[in-house]
């Protein structure tokens, strides 16, 4: 049985990281996204925030589970089983960064391989950040993120009027 992990500080999730999930469930027995707890980022949404929105967004995936988890990630990814450390690309410069977290992952425990998924075109240009940004000026993100995180985005910047 394959597991892997998607990891990743999803804040927000957006549909690009959706179309990774997916894609990814469909490849292994087992996917776990994993939310970064990272004290050192300042987050928009809380971890549990994060989780729960990503609960709601995967519950008709039934192979695909969301946890939180802070420290290295080979150390969570062997804590769980898994043997998959599931990464996805947008550019040549995610490659590059990318490759080196890998590397990296690898050699602190050769039984965990990664996977580089490409990232449909449509979403190729989406971050985070991005959505971010056009959020916090109250910009449409409905092409970003998924219905249910529009609102709650919005409110973080404390624009109302969007309904979910």
């Amino acid at each position: 049985m394959k597991k892997a992990i998607y990891p990743g500080s999803f804040d927000p999730v957006t549909k690009g990281h959706l179309d990774v999930i997916e894609r990814s469930s469909r490849l292994v027995d087992e996917l776990v996204v994993g939310v970064l707890n990272n004290s050192a980022k300042n987050a928009l949404f809380s971890v549990h925030e994060r989780v729960n929105m990503l609960k709601e967004l995967t519950a008709h995936f039934p192979n695909v589970t969301v946890d939180a988890f802070d420290g290295l990630l080979v150390d969570y990814a062997k804590k769980i089983g898994a043997v998959i450390i599931v990464r996805g690309l947008r550019a040549v410069t995610d490659f590059e960064y990318e490759l080196q977290i890998a590397q990296t992952n690898h050699e602190i425990d050769t039984e965990i391989e990664t996977i580089f998924l490409t990232t449909r075109l449509e979403y190729a240009y989406l971050s985070s950040t991005i959505v971010k940004e056009v959020a916090s000026y109250g910009g449409d993100i409905s092409h970003f993120v998924p219905q249910q995180v529009i609102a709650r985005l919005y409110a973080k910047y404390g624009i109302e009027g969007f309904d979910q």
